[in-house]
Formats: structure tokens, C-alpha cells, sequence
């Protein structure tokens, strides 16, 4: 079908109701995570707001909270609402909706769950849930619960889309439902080590139905699908940067196919890479780390073909608005508004995210940076900046178009995309400078009795850049609350973007282009040949033997 001939898709309210009941609860979550981020940074600072601010007893709760809210529970529910409505419009069918809630409500009982479990300090295990760290049954079963719901996101997504090439023969699958069912699927792949260990290992063990866990092959399997879940948050940014956002500054999609071979690369490619994060870790042989760091680096060729497909389509913008010269068309990039503003500043810090990312992939250069401050230093330029900052840059249209209401302040929402822009810069340099002088991560360092001197200012920049951080994050919940209540009605349904390829290629598009059969196959295989044989040995040396440890 072609993009240009795709129109409006009247939702009635009830399929309205119910992404944005997926998404304001990511966004509360987000809210309370920045918080306690905000309190984390002050503590490196040596400022302990955790005696005066008793929402949390210990640095370690408001880390799990901070990690678990924010990486866990705010993009996965976003991800949920997001994902359902784009393959809604753009097949221009509603969802089953009795599915679609009952997705809800296994996510929701899940995270009411999770909230018991690490508000009342019985999961301070960070979001990494290392053994022999061990948490309250509830925190495995809940977070094993909202993973469940990503597979019900895969069911309703991929049984629309066969409807639909049923009813549409020879026509090509509308970009936006082939990007989020590639997503689905890539994590549908990705999550099964991730449920394994949940609901095998851990929530056994956490009711002591096991003796104890063997503490690398848990590790091994958390990173299974620890490091790919880094896409399942980044490809529905990538979702909007390909094909919506180019209509936002009046441009088109430069190149549909090389788009289509991005999303369809990744499935493959982001499964077999877990190992470059136990590059240190005893007893995993060093081939099989090597050869996760070529595939890591494998990795990175659909990220480049999505910074020149990205880039050359809002130039398309930037020059049908009259820009001239090499770098002129960035300036005539609509910066006044804040979807566009917040996205474009998530692109710019998430270039250099990708660059500290090759360091932390690289087998040599990892050693100098493991387990310090460099890797959040990389991780807020990438999903926190990159995924947050554009899903917030998401809602500033998609909120009014839900509510039929107008945004409340595109000039707030300017202003809080570029302090968000200010404050991650400064963050996340303080952390990778301090990270690069030895100081390591997951640590209340400013409690450190070992704190250096040279730390001190480093750890500054991390306070201060968290303050501008967490007036952004008020000035955008500030913004969305009177957008959903006190904005007046808007004249005039905002619309969704959709981006048209420069180049309509219809029918004419490669099939293998529109087909995930084979993309999938190769990612089992390409898991089979890089985990298969470890997992072997580490399997052969089980020993389930280590007790849990609640030291808070």
C-alpha cells in the first residue's frame, strides 16, 4: 500500500483509552525513577537527601527503584501503548480489545507486584537481579509477568498483520506495523533466556523451593537478554525517527528499502552479544567472548545505516523549507516544536552514546572501564537520553491526538528538551569522566570511606547536571498533566505523521524486504552457534549451590 494513499484511522475512544492508560503509567513510573535518580546524584556529591526525603531507606532501594522504573517499567509500558496504536493506524484496524486489556492487566497485576517488592526493601537487587543477591518471590514473578505481556503484544501484532496480507495480496506491509512487529518479534526471541531464569531459577529459589543458584550460568542467561533489550527499547524510537518523524519537518523517507533492511538486521544481530558484558567474568572461555565482540561490533552496521537514512531524510525536510549550503537545512528544521526538538537533541547524544558504547565492546578496552562509571555514563546517553527523551518528544503529539485536546505549551516543551539536552550532557560526562578515574558503579560513593580526591569534581558534574535533569523532568510532567486536564479542546484532530518514501517503490519492493521468516531463523542460528557450546560447559558444571544474600 502506499503511504501516501494511507488516511486517519478513526479510533473509537475505548482502543484510545487504553494506550493511554499503557503510557501514563510508564510516565508516573518515569516520574518517581528521575526522583530518586536526582538523589543518587546529589549522594555521589556527598549530599545524603536520603536521611531528610524518607520515601526510600537506603541508597541501594532507591537504585533498584531508579534502575527497575526507569530501564524496566516506563519503556516497556510505553512501549506497549506505542506499538499497538502505530499497528493499529497504519493497517487501519482496531486491535482486539479484549485482548489488548487483558495484555493490561497481566502488565499491571505484574507491576503491582514489583512495586510491593522494592518499596517495602525486599528486591535492593538493582535491575540487573545479580544472584546471590536474592529478592521476594513477588519481584521475579511480577517483572516475569510484564515480560509475558510483551508476548501478548507479539500474538496481537503478528495476527494483525497476517489479516492483513490476507486482505492485502502483493501489497507490501505498512511501515509502521513492519517496524513495531520486528520489534515484537527481535524481543519476542530475546526474552525467552530472561523468563528461563525468572521463573526457573529465581522465583523458585526465592521460595525456597531450590537450595541455591549458580551464580555465572544466572549471569549468562540474564545477558542472553539483557543486552538485546537495549533494542526492544531503542527500535520504536527507531520507529518514529524513520517513518514519522520526516513528515514532522516536512520531509520524506529517503530510502524505504534501506530502512526496511535496518529493522529486519537487527532481529538477527542483537541476540548473540551478551557476552561482551562478562568479558571478566572466570569460566566463560575467551574465544566465545571474542567472538561476541565481532558480532557486537556486527551490530553496529544497521545503527550507521540508521544515521544515514535518518539524516539524508530530514535534510529531504530541511531543504523543502529552503535550507541552502552543507549545514543550512539544519537550521530551517522546525526547532519551535518540541516532538521535533526533543528527537533531534535524543539523535545528537546518542551518537556519541553509540561511540562510549564501541569502548564498552571493545574486548581490550573494557577492562579499563568495567564496573565503573563510564558504562551509566553511556547507558543515560543512550536509553536515557535517546529512548527517553524521544518518547517524550512522542507524546507532545501523541497525547493531544489520544485526548483530542491541545499540548498546554510547546514553548515549555522546547525549553524542557533542551535542559533535558544540558543536563544529560553534563550527567553523563561527570559519570564517564569519574568512570575513567577508577570509580566504580553501583556504589554510594559519596559515602565511599576510599572516595579520591579527583572523583570531586566529576562528581559534581553528575549533581548538577542531575538538578537541570530533574526540572526538565517536572517541567514535562507539568506540561502533559495540563495538557490531560486543563488544555482546552482542539480545533482540529492532530494528526499522526506518517512519512511517504521519496522514492514509492509499491509492489515493487523486494518481498524478502516484508518477510521475517528467514531473519528469525538466522537469528536462532547465529544464538546457536555463539551460546551453544558454552552453555554446554556451563551446564556440565552446574551447581546449584549458592545461598541468597539479603544484606539491606
Amino acid at each position: 500500500m502506499s503511504l501516501a494513499a494511507i488516511k486517519q484511522y478513526e479510533m473509537p475512544r475505548s482502543e484510545r483509552n487504553l494506550y493511554l492508560s499503557f503510557i501514563l503509567i510508564g510516565f508516573a513510573h518515569l516520574m518517581v525513577g528521575l526522583f530518586l535518580g536526582f538523589m543518587q546524584g546529589m549522594q555521589h556529591a556527598g549530599i545524603d537527601l536520603y536521611r531528610v526525603i524518607p520515601i526510600v531507606r537506603h541508597y541501594y532501594q532507591g537504585l533498584t527503584i531508579h534502575g527497575v522504573f526507569n530501564v524496566l517499567v516506563f519503556t516497556t509500558f510505553f512501549i506497549a501503548g506505542f506499538l499497538l496504536f502505530v499497528t493499529s493506524t497504519s493497517l487501519k484496524k482496531p486491535i482486539n480489545l479484549r485482548l489488548g486489556w487483558l495484555t493490561f492487566c497481566v502488565m499491571t497485576i505484574g507491576l503491582l507486584l514489583t512495586d510491593y517488592a522494592v518499596f517495602t526493601n525486599q528486591a535492593s537487587v538493582l535491575y540487573t537481579a545479580y544472584s546471590p543477591l536474592e529478592a521476594h518471590w513477588t519481584f521475579y514473578l511480577g517483572l516475569a509477568l510484564v515480560v509475558v505481556g510483551t508476548w501478548l503484544q507479539l500474538l496481537i501484532v503478528g495476527r494483525m498483520v497476517l489479516q492483513w496480507r490476507k486482505e492485502n495480496p502483493g501489497q507490501r506491509t505498512p511501515l509502521l506495523a513492519f517496524g513495531a512487529l520486528a520489534t515484537l518479534l527481535m524481543w519476542g526471541l530475546a526474552s525467552i533466556p530472561l523468563a528461563v531464569l525468572f521463573v526457573g531459577i529465581l522465583l523458585p529459589w526465592s521460595l525456597d523451593l531450590i537450595p541455591g543458584v549458580d551464580v555465572l550460568f544466572n549471569r549468562t542467561l540474564f545477558w542472553m537478554s539483557g543486552h538485546p533489550i537495549v533494542y526492544f527499547w531503542l527500535l520504536p524510537a527507531y520507529l518514529s525517527w524513520y517513518f514519522m518523524l520526516p513528515k514532522q519537518v516536512g520531509g520524506k523517507l529517503f530510502s524505504e528499502p534501506l530502512a526496511r533492511l535496518a529493522f529486519l538486521l537487527f532481529i538477527p544481530l542483537s541476540l548473540p552479544v551478551g557476552f561482551h558484558h562478562q568479558y571478566v567474568d572466570p569460566g566463560v572461555a575467551e574465544g566465545y567472548k571474542y567472538i561476541h565482540f565481532i558480532l557486537t561490533f556486527a551490530v553496529f552496521m544497521p545503527s550507521v545505516m540508521t544515521a544515514f537514512t535518518v539524516l539524508a531524510s530530514l535534510e529531504t525536510g530541511g531543504r523543502a523549507r529552503g535550507g541552502k549550503g552543507l549545514l543550512g537545512w539544519v537550521t530551517k528544521l522546525p526547532w519551535n516544536d518540541p516532538s521535533v526538538t526533543a528527537q533531534l537533541l535524543a539523535m545528537v547524544l546518542f551518537a556519541l552514546g553509540g561511540i562510549s558504547g564501541l569502548i564498552n565492546a571493545s574486548y581490550n578496552m573494557n577492562l579499563v572501564v568495567h564496573n565503573t562509571l563510564f558504562v551509566p555514563g553511556h547507558f543515560h546517553l543512550t536509553v536515557g537520553t535517546a529512548v527517553a527523551l524521544t518518547f517524550m518528544g512522542i507524546v507532545y503529539w501523541l497525547v493531544p491526538h489520544l485526548t483530542g485536546r491541545r499540548l498546554f505549551s510547546a514553548k515549555m516543551g522546547v525549553v524542557q528538551a533542551w535542559l533535558w539536552f544540558i543536563g544529560m550532557t553534563i550527567m553523563s560526562r561527570g559519570m564517564s569522566w569519574a568512570g575513567m578515574l577508577g570509580a566504580p558503579r553501583r556504589t554510594a560513593l559519596g559515602s565511599a570511606p576510599y572516595f579520591m580526591d579527583e572523583w570531586v569534581l566529576p562528581s559534581w558534574f553528575t549533581a548538577i547536571g542531575g538538578v537541570i535533569l530533574t526540572i526538565s523532568g517536572f517541567l514535562f510532567f507539568i506540561n502533559m498533566l495540563a495538557s490531560l486536564w486543563l488544555a482546552p479542546k482542539a480545533e482540529k484532530q492532530v494528526e499522526v505523521p506518517v512519512a511517504e518514501p521519496l522514492i514509492d517503490e509499491g509492489a515493487k519492493m523486494p518481498a524478502w524486504l516484508d518477510r521475517y521468516t528467514v531473519w528469525a531463523g538466522a537469528a536462532v542460528l547465529l544464538v546457536a552457534i555463539a551460546y551453544t557450546p558454552a552453555l554446554v560447559k556451563l551446564i556440565s558444571d552446574l551447581s546449584m549451590t549458592v545461598p541468597g544474600l539479603k544484606p539491606y
